[in-house]
């Protein structure tokens, strides 16, 4: 039994959610999310509450379930309150600003670094040294956070480069004499 399937996902005000077939909308005040789930398991909709059963007792029903119930709880989520990912910027002469729709980076390179924003994702910089990646699409937002912390990653001496907020850098000491 899935501990993590059996429990329904509640729709908080203000969101609704309708299944059509294997398909699941979720509507909420930051827009519009769906889900197709497999053939494995059966969703419903009662009293506010989504809930998700296994067809069946085959190994591949059993993790569908849990799977299933998840992606629907974290688009229930996003459609709601939203997804935010938080970057620090390390480093002498580095910094972000956002032009339009484009965000501009220096980490140290002989050239400005243009990150272009994909749809569904907003991306701010409350200061010159921090990012500020949100969306309705949590695979999305970790996806840009990730292809912005690539283009320079924390080194292990100083420190210096892009890392996420809660990220702890594990520091090397330098070479000695």
């Amino acid at each position: 039994m899935s501990r993590i399937g059996k429990r329904p996902v509640d729709l908080p005000s203000g969101v609704e959610a309708k299944v059509s077939g294997q398909t699941v909308e979720v509507k909420g005040p930051k827009g519009t999310r769906s889900f197709t789930a497999t053939d494995d398991v059966t969703l419903t909709v009662d009293d506010g509450k989504v809930s998700v059963t296994p067809r069946g007792s085959s190994k591949r029903a059993k993790q569908q379930w849990g799977m299933s119930r998840t992606q629907i709880a974290n688009l229930v989520t996003g459609v709601s309150a939203g997804f935010k990912k938080e970057l620090e910027i390390n480093g002498v002469g580095y910094r972000a600003q956002m032009q339009g729709n484009t965000l501009k980076l220096n980490l140290g390179y002989s050239h400005e670094v243009n990150f272009d924003v994909p749809q569904g994702v907003t991306v701010t910089c409350p200061k010159q040294t921090e990012i500020v990646v949100e969306g309705a699409d949590q695979q999305l937002v970790g996806q840009v956070a990730a292809n912005i912390r690539e283009w320079r990653k924390p080194e292990p001496y100083k420190g210096k480069g892009i890392k996420y907020k809660d990220e702890y850098i594990f520091r090397k000491e330098g070479k000695k004499k």
